[in-house]
């Protein structure tokens, strides 16, 4: 509160100080918040258009699937799945999008081989290996949507922080700074003027 700070000149000096120091941090918060937003859009654009891509991939897998069951037994299937040695290589990395860390998904290794899958080219059938190109095809894309919708979330929490720290910034410290500096102001100058009207009365009764 006002009543609570020292009028005394160092203390204005030093409210001054701090109010050009919140000012400044509050424009650079307030161009951190925009550029955080035009980031989310960006990757929610690219979101939704990988999630269409993975509702269409998803379509055809479940299609492919349906025909190499009608071709093998389910039973067969099985028994090519259980044949995979190699198992897809997924690392996490992270990249930064205005000061905020976003996980970066590196994979290798979704789509194999004939030979690669373990069953190689006597077991199975034509329409099993387009089977499998089509779930490989898929889990990397889900893979990607899911990169998308974490960046998204990580966006959206820092915009929220950094909303949260520009609005206290030019709602509750910057005006109360200033509150501090006009009750400093004013109290200097009362202070001033009676100085002045006791030297009027010391030199009158002089």
């Amino acid at each position: 509160m006002a009543s609570d700070v020292k009028p005394t000149r160092s203390e204005l000096l030093m409210l001054k100080k701090k109010i050009t120091l919140a000012k400044s941090g509050h424009s650079l918060l307030k161009k951190k918040r925009d550029g955080l937003i035009i980031e989310f859009f960006k990757a929610l654009e690219l979101a939704k258009n990988i999630r269409a891509e993975l509702v269409d991939e998803y379509r055809k897998a479940l299609q492919k699937m349906n025909t190499a069951r009608a071709v093998e037994t389910d039973l067969a299937l099985k028994s090519l799945a259980m044949a995979v040695k190699d198992k897809p290589i997924i690392e996490l990395e992270t990249k930064n999008v205005m000061g905020v860390l976003v996980p970066k998904v590196r994979k290798g290794g979704m789509q194999k081989s004939l030979f690669q899958r373990g069953y190689g080219y006597v077991a199975g059938s034509i329409k099993t290996d387009e089977a499998v190109l089509a779930y490989e095809k898929l889990v990397e894309k889900a893979l990607a949507a899911a990169e998308y919708e974490t960046v998204l979330k990580r966006l959206l929490e820092e915009i929220d922080k950094t909303k949260r720290k520009v609005n206290a910034l030019e709602k509750i410290t910057i005006p109360r700074l200033e509150t501090d500096a006009s009750y400093i102001r004013l109290r200097l100058e009362e202070i001033e003027r009676e100085n002045f009207s006791r030297l009027k009365h010391i030199k009158a009764r002089a």
